[in-house]
C-alpha cells in the first residue's frame, strides 16, 4: 500500500503552524532573576536608581557616587566626566545615537543600523546635576532599589559592554555642547540586539526578570519593573 504524500497544503498549514508556535513562545519567553538580589531590603540600604523612558529608549539614572566606589573601568570612565550627582547611561549604534540632526534626515541611516551586521556601538555616560526624579515625571520613571549585591551585578554588566582593547575605556564620540560622553562599546548594534534590549540585559543581571523579545519597546520594561515591585510586596496583613 503506497503512503500519500503530503499536499503543499499540508504542508504549508504545518509550516504557518510552527511559526506561530515560534512568535508565542518568544513572546512569552522570559529571562529568569532574582528577586532578593534585585530588590534591598526595606531598612533603606543599597542603591536607588531610576529607568527613564522618552517613549522609545531607556536610559538609566545611577548615583555617581556608587558608580566610583566600584572601582576599574567604568569608575575610571565615570570619574573623567564633568560635574553631577547622576550619571544617565544608555547604549546605542555608534552613529544613530549620537546624531542630533532632525529625524527625517536620518531615516536611511536608521535603516542601515537596524538592518547592517556589524554596527559598532557606544556607551553613553551623561552627567547630570539635578537629580531624575526632577527631570522626569512619574509616567516616564520607575525608580527602585537593588541590593549591594545586585548593584555590583549591573555594574559589571555595564563595564563588560565597554571596549577596553586599548587598556582603557576610549571616547569614540561626543556632541559639542553637550556634558554627555559615549564611550566605544564592544558589542554591536542591529534589529536583533536594540538599545531597549541591552537595558533589558542589565536589569537582568541585576536580579530583574525580563522578556527580552518584548524588550524591543521601552514600555516593557517599565512593565517589568512594575511585576517585580509587585512580587516582592510585603502582604498585607
Amino acid at each position: 500500500m503506497k503512503r500519500r504524500k503530503a499536499s503543499p497544503t499540508g504542508l504549508g498549514v504545518l509550516l504557518a503552524a510552527a511559526v506561530v508556535g515560534l512568535i508565542a513562545a518568544l513572546w512569552t519567553w522570559t529571562a529568569p532573576g532574582d528577586l532578593a538580589r534585585w530588590r534591598a531590603a526595606p531598612d533603606g540600604r543599597g542603591v536607588e536608581l531610576h529607568l527613564l523612558d522618552n517613549g522609545f529608549h531607556t536610559d538609566l539614572a545611577v548615583p555617581r557616587a556608587a558608580l566610583e566606589a566600584r572601582g576599574g573601568p567604568l569608575a575610571e570612565a565615570v570619574r573623567a566626566l564633568p560635574a553631577g550627582d547622576w550619571i544617565l547611561i544608555g547604549w546605542g549604534d555608534a552613529k544613530f545615537y549620537v546624531d542630533q540632526s532632525p529625524m527625517e534626515s536620518r531615516l536611511p541611516d536608521g535603516a542601515r543600523a537596524f538592518f547592517r551586521p556589524g554596527n559598532a556601538s557606544v556607551l553613553m555616560l551623561d552627567p547630570a546635576q539635578r537629580d531624575p526624579r526632577a527631570l522626569f515625571a512619574e509616567d516616564g520613571r520607575r525608580s527602585f532599589r537593588l541590593t549591594p549585591d545586585g548593584f555590583e551585578a549591573l555594574g559589571a554588566h555595564i563595564e563588560a559592554s565597554l571596549d577596553l582593547s586599548s587598556g582603557a575605556p576610549r571616547i569614540a564620540a561626543a556632541r559639542e555642547g553637550d556634558d554627555a560622553r559615549f564611550f566605544a562599546s564592544r558589542e554591536t548594534f542591529s534589529i536583533a540586539h536594540l538599545c531597549n534590549h541591552w537595558t533589558a540585559g542589565v536589569l537582568n543581571a541585576a536580579g530583574l526578570p525580563v522578556r527580552p523579545f518584548r524588550s524591543i519597546v521601552s514600555s516593557e520594561l517599565m512593565a517589568a519593573i512594575d511585576r517585580a515591585e509587585l512580587d516582592t510586596a510585603a502582604p498585607r496583613a
